[in-house]
């Protein structure tokens, strides 16, 4: 039992099971939610004999932090984590006017395939549980002494693979016995799976949707990402209205600008025909190098362009300021040097 990842709710019906009276589950429940208490000896709240009952199947040290790599450009810093069964995960630290955003992973791995995406390199190893989720961001509170104001799904993995566990993570990292962060602080980057994009929907809870486009026809997309060939771009982009309808939420669409394959005045004439009419945002991004990929970047001049021409078809448009790009702060770089054993620790 990862009581770490059960809700109060549940926490209850457990520990009725043992002969506990409910209200324990509160107790519990905050410590390792909002106390970010690591041990179940450190609550001291609890009786010794529930906390030797406890300590039979339960280890609430999920995570560690392996190594952090900092920016020497921006405040950025990357993290490289190591769970209890020796897989890594990897995660970004950023510092905004704002407060501390975290880029947190939802999987070992990925299994979409895209080949501009370092996460996805080794494939699939496991999904990641909600309170290795959590951990991320109570690990990173505690080592740097900071509250973590916004999380981003998008390091690795596809958050939408992963559906149960990240749902659950949601009701747990937003209950106001925890952390209570805010679902509109919590943003989810997919690739695009259009049934479980339904499914969120009709939760109707108010996470911010981001989609990873990159293409504006369906060939392109298909060469570039594998997902495409479940969903076409208009299916998905039915999905983000849908999701947009629900929640009263303005979707972004992520689009890693490609020189000459995505970025002519053909891709921004479909793009403004297929976003317009309700709320969405197009993020231009800068093309990061990964191995095997033989696509080549936009330069800043070209991007600005872009983006002009697209505000002129009445779209919002933003580029995306890159960070950390002088410690492989994108989607699993990090991680595949370490396991090649390309970054001397």
């Amino acid at each position: 039992m990862d009581i770490g990842s059960l809700n109060e709710e549940e926490l209850k019906a457990y520990l009725t099971g043992l002969g506990e009276q409910p209200f324990r589950a509160r107790q519990i429940f905050q410590a390792i939610h909002k106390e970010n208490v690591l041990s179940i000896n450190d609550m001291t709240t609890l009786s010794k004999n529930l906390r030797s009952a406890l300590l039979k199947d339960q280890d609430l040290d999920k995570l560690s932090i392996l190594k952090e790599y900092r920016s020497k450009v921006d405040d950025s810093v990357k993290l490289l984590y190591e769970l209890a069964d020796k897989n890594i995960i990897e995660g970004v630290l950023m510092k905004y006017k704002h407060g501390y955003s975290l880029c947190l992973s939802t999987q070992v791995g990925c299994r979409m395939g895209c080949s501009f995406c370092a996460s996805t390199k080794e494939g699939l190893v496991r999904n990641l549980t909600p309170y290795e989720m959590c951990q991320q961001i109570y690990r990173v509170e505690r080592a740097y002494g900071i509250n973590i104001s916004n999380v981003i799904l998008m390091g690795s993995g596809e958050p939408l693979d992963n559906y149960d566990n990240v749902v659950r993570f949601f009701d747990i990292i937003n209950s106001k016995n925890g952390k209570n962060l805010s679902l509109r602080n919590i943003t989810l980057s997919t690739s695009g799976l259009v049934n479980r994009i339904y499914d969120l929907a009709k939760r109707k809870e108010k996470v911010n949707l981001a989609i990873s486009l990159h293409a504006s026809r369906d060939d392109y997309r298909k060469e570039i990402m594998p997902v495409a060939r479940r969903y076409c771009i208009e299916e998905i982009v039915s999905a983000a209205k849908f999701y947009s309808e629900q929640t009263s939420s303005r979707i972004t669409f992520e689009y890693t600008v490609i020189e000459n394959l995505n970025n002519t005045d053909a891709d921004v004439e479909r793009l403004s025909k297929l976003l317009s009419g309700f709320r969405s945002h197009i993020n231009l991004i800068p093309l990061n190098p990964v191995d095997g990929f033989k696509g080549r970047g936009s330069g800043r001049r070209s991007m600005e362009i872009l983006k002009d021409k697209l505000e002129k078809r009445g779209l919002s448009v933003t580029i995306r300021r890159s960070l950390g790009v002088d410690i492989n702060a994108s989607c699993g770089q990090l991680r595949i040097k370490h396991l090649t054993k390309e970054v001397d620790f």
